[in-house]
């Protein structure tokens, strides 16, 4: 039987504290660094659904990796290691309170508020007589505030973020061009495999005075990939694009009467749904990375990732 990761409980050397995210545990050691555990989970409409998707969290972890280093010329990356193939070690910033979304296309959430008839987002005009899927003239940045636990994520503008005082303007307008940057630099990666890097979201953090690019980067819970063959076709003949993202998971709880509201039931996750959930995330990894996703062993999972990552913080300096 397939084993995932659903929880965590460790206690490590030097370990201040544990953070419990929708995704990840997040383990404070020493206050100057932090140990992130990538867990099987996954969430949709701000709910944690109750399977775990098999090697969802090394997926994850491993293209998080690789895309933070493949930046780290452009902003400096919160990543030292990573000690297991579920974990990432690195320094703990203080992060900014907010999220930044790059769109290159007229899809998922923003194709919805533009259906209903908005025509700009986060106080950025959108041009009228746009289809969806189609391609923005330039990406958009389109900030959100990161919600307290249990409330949403809000849309928010440049002006909101800078006359609220969340980030001070020199700040922001630095981690605007890091994000921007960073977007450019992600899709041409995308690209070189023959993917279209949709949107995307960024978060940064403060060290030393010093900004990060912290977090996860160009996942598929993070980002939304289209293949590049076809989608000019598709796009013409207004069919669905071919993606690679969470949205298809949450297109599935829509057709089954979940949308995360009161009242609502989560449908049953029947194996073959599971599997097919991890075979996206794994096509994802291979596709973006161009490399053949080699999964761990999974026979105990939650052991391998403690006595990996016990090993790790024993020997590091």
């Amino acid at each position: 039987m397939t084993k995932v990761i659903l929880s965590s409980n460790y206690n490590f050397p030097g370990q201040k504290g544990v953070y419990k995210g929708k995704v990840r545990d997040v383990y404070n050691i020493n206050d100057d660094y932090l140990l992130m555990v990538v867990s099987d989970r996954i969430s949709a409409f701000d709910v944690v659904l109750p399977k775990g998707i098999p090697y969802k969290g090394q997926v994850l972890n491993q293209i998080a990796s690789k895309s933070l280093d493949a930046t780290k010329d452009i902003v400096p990356s919160w990543i030292i290691a990573t000690p297991d193939p579920n974990v990432a070690f690195g320094y703990k910033c203080e992060p900014y309170p907010v999220e930044m979304i790059v769109r290159a296309y007229l899809t998922g959430s923003s194709w919805r508020t533009y259906k209903a008839g908005a025509r700009e987002i986060c106080g950025i005009p959108v041009p009228g007589g746009m289809k969806e899927h189609q391609r923005f003239p330039q990406p958009i940045i389109t900030p959100t505030t990161k919600a307290e636990h249990g409330s949403h994520d809000e849309d928010i503008s440049r002006e909101e973020i800078i006359k609220r005082g969340l980030i001070p303007e020199k700040e922001y307008d630095m981690i605007e061009k890091y994000t921007l940057e960073v977007f450019i630099r992600g899709s041409e990666i995308a690209a070189a495999h023959g993917l279209i890097l949709v949107d995307t979201k960024y978060e940064f953090g403060k060290k030393d005075g010093k900004i990060y690019l912290i977090d996860e980067i160009t996942t598929p819970d993070s980002s939304r990939y289209f293949y590049a063959e076809g989608y000019q076709e598709r796009f013409d003949k207004s069919l669905p694009q071919k993606q690679l993202s969470k949205e298809f998971v949450r297109e599935w709880l829509m057709a089954n009467g979940f949308q995360g509201k009161a009242g609502q039931k989560i449908p049953e996750m029947t194996d073959s749904f599971v599997n097919e959930v991890s075979a996206r995330y794994i096509e994802l990894y291979e596709k973006i990375t161009g490399e053949k996703f080699l999964k761990a062993d999974i026979s105990n999972i939650s052991e391998r990732i403690e006595t990996n990552c016990r090993v790790f913080l024993e020997n590091f300096k």
